[in-house]
C-alpha cells in the first residue's frame, strides 16, 4: 500500500469532485446576470422565473464547492507537507487572496440573490448578481494563477530549498496562465450552457412549455454554439504553449515516442511503455506535425527524449482524446440545435433527448482535460522545482487507504444526492410552469423594493 500512490489517488478524488461545482458556478453566475439584465430591460417575468430556478442550482453547487474545497486544502498539510515547505511562500498568499477577494464576495451577496428580491431595490439585487459573478471569476483567477505557476513557474528564486517571490506580476502572469485561464473559463461556460440546455430539455420532455423554460433552453443552446469554436481555437493556442514549456506532456498526449518530422496524428492506439511503442495504432499521416507545428515537416518531440521524466503515457493519451471527443460532440449538438432554434423556433424531439443526455457533458470534458493537465505534469509537482515524491507525507499506507475509501464513498453519496436534487428541482419547475411562485415584478418601478407578502 504505497502512501505516495494512495495520497495521489486521494487528492485526485478530492479535486475531481471539487472541480465539478466551480465549473458550473463560474459561468452560471454570468448567465444569471444575463437573465437579470434581460428582465430589467424587458420587464418580462419569464426571465426572472428562469433566474429564480437557476439561482437555486447555483447556490447548491456553490455550497458543495465550498465544502469540498475546504477538505481539499487540508491535504496540503496532512498528505503533502513538502509542497508548502518548499513553495508555501508563493502558494499560501495566492490561496489566501482567493478566499479574501472571491469567496467572501460570493458568500455575502449570494444571500441577497436568493432571498433579497422582495426586500431590496432591484438595483441592489442586480448589483448583488454582478458581485457574485465577478467573485466566481476572481476565484478562478487566483486558483489558476497558482496552478499555472506550478506548470510554468516564474518570478521566484530558491533559497535554502525554499521558493521566494521576486516578481509577483511574473508569478501571476506566468507563461501558461493566460491560456489556462481562458481555457478554463470557456470550459465553465460550456459546462453551464449544456447543463442549462439539458435540464431545460428534461423539463420539456416531462411537459413544461413555459416561457421561462424556452428562454433558458435558447440561452444554453446558443451559448454552447458560440463558445465551442472559441474553445477549439483557445485549446490550439494552449497546446502550442504547452509544447513550448512542457514538451514531455505533449509527447504523451500524442503517444509520440521518437522526435521527428512528419509525425502522424494518432487517433487510436494502446501505448506500451515497456516496449516504448504503440499497439493497434490508427493514425492520420502528418496530422500531429500539422496541428502542433502547422506544417507537415514540423518536428515534434518524442517521449524517448524524456525517459524517466515523462508522465505515464496511457492516462494522458486517453484523457486527452476523451476531452477532444466530447468537444466534437458538443460542437455537433449545439450547432444542430442552434440551427433548428434559429430556423424553426423549436427542436425536433430527438434533440431534446440528446440535450438531456448531454446535460453533464461539460463535467466529462473538464475532468478529462484536468487529468491531461495534471497527470501530464508528472513526475513533477512544480515543474522543474519539486518532484511529487519529495512532497508526500511519511504516513502509513493503511491510514491513507482508509481516508481514500472514506472520501470516495462520501463523494459518491453527495454526488447522487446532488443529481437527485437537480432532477427534483427540474421536475418541480416543469410541474409549476409559468404558475411558479414569483414576487410581484411586472408593475413595480425597477428601483423600488417589493414589500414582503403578509
Amino acid at each position: 500500500m504505497d502512501p505516495l500512490l494512495l495520497s495521489r489517488i486521494q487528492f485526485a478524488a478530492n479535486i475531481s469532485f471539487h472541480i465539478l461545482f466551480p465549473t458550473i458556478t463560474i459561468a452560471l453566475g454570468w448567465v444569471l446576470l444575463f437573465f437579470k439584465l434581460r428582465y430589467n430591460a424587458t420587464g418580462d417575468s419569464a426571465w426572472m422565473r428562469a433566474y429564480f430556478f437557476w439561482v437555486k442550482v447555483f447556490a447548491l453547487s456553490f455550497a458543495l464547492g465550498v465544502v469540498s474545497g475546504i477538505t481539499m486544502s487540508f491535504q496540503f498539510g496532512t498528505n503533502w507537507p513538502g509542497f508548502m515547505e518548499v513553495v508555501g511562500n508563493i502558494a499560501g498568499p495566492l490561496l489566501a487572496y482567493e478566499v479574501l477577494t472571491a469567496f467572501f464576495l460570493e458568500a455575502v451577496f449570494l444571500g441577497i440573490m436568493l432571498f433579497g428580491f422582495r426586500r431590496v431595490s432591484n438595483r441592489v439585487h442586480t448589483f448583488a448578481t454582478v458581485a457574485v459573478a465577478v467573485g466566481t471569476t476572481l476565484s478562478a483567477f487566483w486558483i489558476l494563477a497558482l496552478n499555472s505557476w506550478m506548470h510554468t513557474p516564474a518570478g521566484f528564486e530558491m533559497r535554502d530549498g525554499q521558493a521566494f517571490a521576486t516578481d509577483w506580476l511574473a508569478i501571476l502572469f506566468n507563461p501558461s496562465f493566460p491560456y489556462r485561464l481562458s481555457h478554463m473559463l470557456i470550459a465553465s461556460g460550456l459546462t453551464a450552457a449544456f447543463l442549462i440546455a439539458g435540464l431545460s430539455a428534461l423539463r420539456f420532455l416531462v411537459g413544461d412549455r413555459s416561457e421561462a423554460m424556452w428562454k433558458a433552453l435558447r440561452t444554453g443552446v446558443f451559448l454552447g454554439a458560440v463558445l465551442i469554436p472559441v474553445q477549439i481555437f483557445v485549446g490550439d493556442l494552449h497546446g502550442l504553449n504547452t509544447l513550448e514549456h512542457q514538451p514531455a506532456k505533449v509527447a504523451a498526449m500524442e503517444a509520440n515516442w521518437e522526435t521527428r518530422s512528419n509525425v502522424p496524428l494518432v487517433l487510436f492506439a494502446w501505448p506500451d511503455e515497456e516496449a516504448r511503442e504503440n499497439r493497434f495504432e490508427i493514425a492520420i499521416p502528418n496530422g500531429a506535425s500539422l496541428i502542433l507545428k502547422h506544417h507537415a515537416e514540423g518536428v515534434v518531440p518524442g517521449l524517448n527524449d524524456f525517459i524517466g521524466e515523462h508522465p505515464p503515457v496511457a492516462p494522458v493519451f486517453w484523457s486527452f482524446r476523451v476531452m477532444v471527443g466530447m468537444g466534437m460532440l458538443m460542437l455537433a449538438l449545439s450547432w444542430t440545435g442552434a440551427f433548428f432554434l434559429w430556423r424553426r423556433g423549436t427542436l425536433p424531439k430527438p434533440l431534446f433527448f440528446a440535450f438531456a443526455g448531454m446535460a453533464f457533458s461539460g463535467w466529462i470534458a473538464t475532468l478529462a482535460g484536468w487529468y491531461t493537465t495534471e497527470i501530464g505534469r508528472q513526475p513533477w509537482l512544480v515543474q522543474g522545482v519539486l518532484m511529487t515524491h519529495d512532497a508526500v507525507a511519511d504516513l502509513p499506507g493503511s491510514h491513507v487507504a482508509f481516508t481514500v475509501f472514506g472520501y470516495i464513498l462520501l463523494y459518491i453519496i453527495l454526488l447522487v444526492i446532488y443529481l437527485g436534487v437537480l432532477t427534483y428541482l427540474a421536475l418541480k419547475a416543469a410541474k409549476d410552469g409559468d404558475s411558479s411562485p414569483l414576487p410581484e415584478v411586472e408593475d413595480r418601478p425597477m428601483s423600488q423594493p417589493v414589500q414582503p407578502a403578509e
